[in-house]
Formats: C-alpha cells, structure tokens, sequence
C-alpha cells in the first residue's frame, strides 16, 4: 500500500485535487515549482509597476527626513531597466544635481560585486570557491598553522576564517598599504574555524589577492577585463584614482552635530575588493541583471550559473535567530541571503562608510526584481530604507511599517563619539605633566609597528602609520594627554588619550594609546 505521503504528493500534483482538498492559495503557476521555491504571499500582476510609480515619493520623503544630500536609484525587472533617477547634489552649496550617471563609492556593495568577479574565474577553472589559499597565495598566514593549511577563498569570502572583526581596519585608518596589513592578519588570536562569523574587510580582500595571482594580474584589472568591460560599466572601477578623476561625482557627505559635512574623502585601494569599487546606478542596473539572469547578459553567458549559486547561497549564519519566531540571516560568498516575511528569498548587502557613503541593492529572484540605492551621506539607514519600502509595495502593495526610523536606530551606534574624555575638561587637581625629554622617542608594537613622539615648538605631537599622520598632544593629567581622532571608525569628535608608562626619573619605557584600536588600547614599548 502506498505511504501517506506518497498518496499526498501524488494529490498535490494535480491542481483539482489540491483545489479540493483546500490546498491551494497560490496560482497554478506556483504548482509547478518546488515547495522551496513556493512563496507565502502572491504578487498580482500590476502591483510591481504601482510600486516603481510609489519611488519618487519614497525617496524624498526619504531624502526629506535623513538629511542625505543626494540618492540614485535604480530598479531592474525582468531584464529591463524599468527606473533610474538621481536626487538631490553632489555637493551641498552648490547645484551640481545627482543623476543616474552619478559615480558614488559603493562601499561595502563593493564585496559582492568583487565576487562576482570572482566567480568568472571559477567559471574559467582557474579557480574554485574551495581552492587553498595556501597554494594560491602562500605568503599569506594567520596565527594557527593547521588552519593556514586548510583556508580557502570560500572560507574567507564568507567571513568564517575566525579572523576576528573587521581584522585589520585600524591599521588601514593609520594609512597602511594592503600588502602589509595582510602580512599582519598572522598576529591577530582566531575564533572557531568555519562555525563563527565575523565581518572581515580584509580577509575577503585577501581571498581576491589570491584569486588576482592564478589570473597573473592585479585585482584592480582582473575587475575591469573579467567583468566591467563584458557588461559595458564604462563608469564603475576599483581604483580610488578613478573615482576622484571622475566629473560627475558624488561628493562624500560626513554626519556631523551640524548636519551633514564635505569634510573627509575616504581612500578605499588598500581593501579595494571588499570596498574599493565606485559606479552609477545605470551600471549597477546591468550587474543586477547579470545576477538575476544567472550570469548571463545580454544574451552572453559571462559566468556560469554552477559558479554563481554559491556565492548566493547561503555559507554561514551572519544573524542567528534570537526567538524561536525570528528568522535567520545568512551570509554567501560576498552576498548577503535571507528570506522576506512573504516567504521569498532576498538577495542584497549594504555599503557604509562613515566619511560619507551609505549604499544598498537587493534582489528577490522569484520576481526577478533588483533594486540599488546609492546615496553620499554617512550612514544612517536612508538606502536600505528606500529598498525595503519599496520591496513592501512589490509583495503586500502597501508599507508594512515606516522603516527610516528602524534602520535609523540600527545605524545611530556609528556615531557616538569615542574616547573615555570625550565632553570632559580637564581634572581641576590635575597634575603637572612630564617633562618633554621624558615623553620624546620611538614606541614600538608588532602589530601597529613604531610611533613616534616628537616635540613641537612648546608642544608635542604624536607620529603614526607609515606616512606620519601627526596628533598634537594636549596635557590632561600628569603622564596621561589626549589628542583628537577622526578616522572612518571614529567619528568626527572622537579624542584618544595617550598614558605615558613609567618613567622613574627617566624616559617612559611605554605609551598606551586608547583609539588606535577598536576593542583595547595599546601598548606600544619604547625602542
């Protein structure tokens, strides 16, 4: 006798029998798809156009509420560029209007378009997501030899290395080039390997090293021949030169207390793979395509779609559920994956730069529908607001909540000023603070390398990274000064103090700076 679920599946098959058992609220279309394909909520025909017709509007009041100085958007369906439009400028105090030409940097979305990139390769054979980085790039290490041996591209394009989170950053805020903070990734302590989850900007860019080498170039190049020049994105590039050569860019906007500023440029080529790579929205629109086509445009196969499924696939948890009714995120290789609360899968990242760029696409396959906001504001949350309401008026029609507030709050953290003396004077029992000769001299640490405290006239200044930047050094108490510290992980605000170690009647043998790293000061000993 057949078993229930045979007889059921068998029932199923034929929408008659669905229909009368009451097992079909979707259209006869959704029947021929696999129940993991199946959606939970149906989208009209009609509904995805009312939703482009509700963009304008969702924009500037968007636009209105943030603060932003300029957005593009565009909006793929289809294979069609259905909607590109710019708003706003490209520089507050002048009338230089943003359009769908616009170049903007892209932050973070840089990952997933480098991925893609790196997915040619692996169409080619050149490469695979599991090959070695050990035979690929065999300077490249980290603290345990036994998982040196066995990571791969995969591994670090997924962020499951357990190199810790954003490894590496503080040193590019210093103005490190990428080949020696690679080298230091090596000195960094290591979570589990493959079952933790950390964000790393330069493990991936590692992993795009690696894959630039098989193809016996440069990744700045591999981008522009493997996957820019096929698609035709004469206007998008991963060399920050380009970008600021550009005319008609978009001028990074940094969030201040008085609003948003041009003050700062970020200078992304040291990890340009994870987010080095600036564009428009019209050829984003075409990226888009090619994804939502399974790398195929224009009627050219530029990858295959065995190389492209992984890299869109779920590889690791990036969100684990915190409730049994939450649901969970995922992470691919440089593409974010989830699932909507209509039951259908999204595919999409987020770009920031706290100098000035907030970025965001996302793609529902099922509907073979893309989105891409690009804005040169700071991130506050105003791209991925724009995407989700749109995405709410292709699936329900209607918002199903008022998300600028939501993403606002997720993002206000990135603006909270840091340092222990930050909004503080000075103690009024202070005690005198040390004499220069004790202060002046070379400090060294094996991760930082050395810095420098110079005397200045009547002051001192504190010398870090391989270009010296130069931190005037202000007296706060006794052996402790304070400096100021903007960085792209330090909001303009920040102050670091600098604690000058022992000096028993002599020099200090150490200094501590706060800032230099996220999570703990460090120590750096005197040479």
């Amino acid at each position: 006798m057949p078993s229930f679920e045979l007889t059921r599946r068998t029932l199923l098959g034929s929408t008659t029998a669905a229909a009368t058992l009451g097992l079909l609220p979707f259209s006869k279309s959704a029947w021929a798809l696999s129940p993991a394909q199946t959606a939970g909520v149906e989208v009209p025909p009609g509904q995805i156009d009312k939703a482009i017709g509700e963009l304008d509007r969702i924009i500037s009041s968007v636009m209105e509420r943030s603060g932003v100085p300029g957005i593009a958007v565009a909006v793929v369906h289809k294979g069609e560029t259905v909607y590109a439009k710019g708003f706003g400028v490209r520089k507050i105090g002048t009338d230089d209007k943003i359009g769908s030409d616009t170049v903007f940097q892209l932050a973070s979305v840089s990952k997933s378009v480098g991925s893609t990139v790196v997915a040619t390769q692996v169409s080619k054979g050149l490469v695979s997501w599991d090959s070695r980085m050990r035979d690929l790039l065999p300077w490249f290490s980290l603290s345990d030899p036994e998982r040196t041996e066995k990571l791969t591209i995969g591994d670090l394009y997924s962020h499951r290395s357990g190199l810790p989170d954003h490894a590496g950053d503080d040193l590019e805020d210093l103005g490190f080039d990428r080949t020696t903070i690679l080298e230091r990734l090596r000195l960094l302590p290591l979570d589990p390997f493959r079952i933790s989850y950390a964000y790393t900007n330069f493990g991936l860019t590692a992993a795009a090293e690696a894959v630039a080498q098989a193809a016996g170039t440069d990744w700045e190049s591999l981008s522009e021949e493997a996957l820019y020049k096929p698609l035709g994105m004469a206007n998008t590039s991963s060399r920050f030169g380009d970008f600021m050569a550009a005319e008609n860019r978009a001028v990074p906007h940094t969030r201040t207390d008085k609003g948003f500023e041009a003050l700062l440029q970020r200078n992304p080529d040291p990890e340009s793979p994870a987010g080095g790579v600036s564009s428009t929205v019209e050829d984003l629109a075409k990226w888009l395509k090619l994804i939502l086509a399974n790398g195929t445009y224009d009627g050219k196969q530029i990858l295959t779609p065995e190389a492209l499924l992984p890299a869109i696939s779920p590889q690791s948890f990036s969100g684990k559920p915190r409730s049994p009714d939450a649901r969970s995120s995922f992470y691919g290789f440089g593409f974010g994956v989830g699932v909507e609360p209509s039951g259908r899968v999204v595919i999409s990242h987020s770009g920031a730069f706290l100098m000035g760029t907030g970025t965001n696409y996302s793609m529902i396959p099922s509907l073979d529908l893309g989105i891409v906001v690009l804005t040169n504001g700071s991130p506050v949350g105003a791209a991925e607001a724009i995407s989700a309401t749109f995405n709410d008026f292709v699936q329900f029609g209607k918002e199903t909540r008022d998300w600028y507030p939501g993403y606002e709050r997720l993002f206000a953290g990135f603006f909270t000023k840091l340092g222990r003396t930050v909004g503080e004077e000075p103690p009024a029992a202070a005690a005198a603070p040390l004499p220069a000769e004790a202060c002046v001299g070379t400090y060294s640490n094996p991760y930082f390398g050395t810095v420098e405290v110079q005397q200045d006239g009547d002051g001192l200044v504190l010398a870090a990274g391989p270009k010296p930047q130069l931190y005037p050094l202000q007296p706060w108490d006794g052996g402790i000064m304070v400096f100021d510290f903007t960085t792209e992980n330090a909001p303009v605000g920040s102050r670091s103090t600098i604690t000058f170690g022992s000096t028993a009647n002599g020099p200090a043998a150490s200094v501590e700076v706060e800032l230099f790293a996220e999570d703990e000061p460090v120590v750096f000993t005197r040479v």
